[in-house]
């Protein structure tokens, strides 16, 4: 039986950071709180974009997305203030370290010709963000089933107070950061 990705960061990323990083306590080292997926789409051209979106991010996450609506008006974007432009998904807890689990060991692999991701999506918080170009590589989707393949931004939020850190604590999850 494999080890779920909470089970692998309580058994072996907590000591191993808590003996990199010198921490006197295990609650200092860096824990993932909470892992948000957004999808944003042009509703101009299609409008059951939208609609199809919340669909694939529900099956992707497992969650019932929200809608997200624009805060401003932007005229070069044909953009109203309250228009809704995609959907996002806030996961925490046990679904949050499934879906990494999938990310990091299935969906991430699937991409053609994958040499891992980039190390500098830091924002200098401690929080990373990754983003897709299409969600098919995700088990859950079938591609025939694709009209339009849709990018989406994965941020991973953590208690890190640095990017070292932070990098550590994803690197130690099984993150494939590029060389």
């Amino acid at each position: 039986m494999t080890a779920t990705m909470k089970e692998k960061y309580e058994r072996t990323v907590v000591p191993a950071l808590q003996e990199a990083h010198r921490y006197g306590n295990p609650m200092q080292v860096p824990r993932i709180t909470k892992v948000v997926v957004n999808m944003s789409v042009n509703t101009r051209v299609d409008k059951d974009a939208l609609k199809t979106v919340g669909e694939d991010l529900a099956r992707i996450t497992g969650q019932r997305p929200v809608i997200t609506k624009a805060r401003k008006s932007i005229s070069n974007f044909a953009l109203r203030e309250g228009m809704e432009i995609g959907a996002k998904v806030t996961l925490r807890g046990a679904r949050m370290f499934e879906f990494l689990d999938r990310l990091i060991n299935v969906a991430l692999p699937r991409i053609r010709d994958f040499r891992g991701i980039s190390g500098k999506a830091f924002d200098g918080r401690g929080n990373y963000t990754l983003g897709l170009r299409e969600q098919g590589i995700f088990p859950e989707i079938n591609p025939d089933n694709v009209k339009k393949t849709q990018g989406m931004d994965i941020t991973i939020v953590t208690t890190a107070e640095t990017d070292e850190e932070a990098r550590d604590l994803l690197k130690h999850l099984g993150m494939p950061f590029a060389a």
